[in-house]
């Protein structure tokens, strides 16, 4: 494993069209073509942004980046590069690795949520995500450590759309194996709040209409779309979250078709 440090120097003025523009096009090229994001970081003056990739080897970099310039969505960056202008002063990078034994790594694993919401209209809740920017997707993010899963998607859906809603329970479990996500997928109904999109995360944020016949027009993703069509089956999973030492039971969802 071979990390990449791209260190960029800006004017604090351009942070915002930096990250847009990194959200947009740089983040999804990247990882589409399998490089891993370690973390993104901007000092305290906002003059400097460090991003730190991972890539299995130098070839695999290589190759990432050869795939990258022969690409769509490259080609769409840099005529969006010539509308904006400078986006940065200069940039520089270097390789690294790691001295620490691989039991210093945390867990490969990343847990997320997602949630099929619909309002009294059997209207569907869709965001778009600023990393995914092509297709609309049902709202949903990271497990934070801690939470419970119903505690995740409760927190996600306010945070991305600005509704609270009731869970009926879960549909379906899905991994992504190259980027090492585990999404657990719930069905629930609005509950109260007015749609406000996150202008960091989910700029566009709508009730929709949404059904096997037109969920193509709205979910472009095959990964997205078969999670969502999942989840109007109702087929729900049992789960259960709780502590132990001593034995304490935080929550539970049957495995049934009906709900409350």
């Amino acid at each position: 494993m071979i990390y990449r440090r791209k260190t960029y120097k800006i004017l604090p003025e351009m942070l915002e069209p930096f990250n847009l523009f990194f959200h947009t096009y740089l983040y999804p090229n990247q990882r589409q073509h399998g490089a891993k994001l370690i973390g993104r970081w901007t000092n305290d003056t906002h003059t400097e942004i460090v991003a730190i990739w991972s890539y299995t080897s130098k070839e695999h970099y290589e190759s990432i980046e050869t795939s990258i310039r022969a690409s769509d969505l490259h080609k769409q960056a840099q005529k969006k590069r010539q509308e904006l202008g400078p986006l940065f002063l200069e940039s520089t990078q270097e390789f690294l690795t790691s001295t620490a034994p691989s039991s210093y790594h945390p867990p490969k694993q990343i847990v997320s949520v997602a949630g099929l919401i619909t309002n009294d209209a059997n209207e569907t809740l869709l965001v778009r995500n600023l990393h995914r920017a092509d297709t609309m997707e049902i709202p949903g993010g990271q497990v934070e450590e801690g939470e419970t899963l119903e505690e995740a998607i409760h927190r996600e859906i306010l945070e991305e759309t600005g509704v609270a809603v009731s869970l009926r329970g879960i549909t379906g479990i899905y991994q992504n194996v190259t980027s090492g996500v585990i999404c657990v997928v719930f069905r629930g109904d609005y509950l109260s709040g007015t749609l406000q999109p996150d202008g960091q995360e989910t700029p566009e944020v709508v009730f929709q209409e949404l059904s096997k016949d037109n969920v193509d027009k709205w979910i472009t993703r095959e990964q997205l779309k078969n999670r969502t069509l999942d989840a109007f089956t109702e087929n729900y999973l049992p789960y259960e979250a709780n502590r132990v030492r001593p034995y304490e039971l935080l929550t539970r969802f049957e495995a049934t078709k009906e709900y409350n």
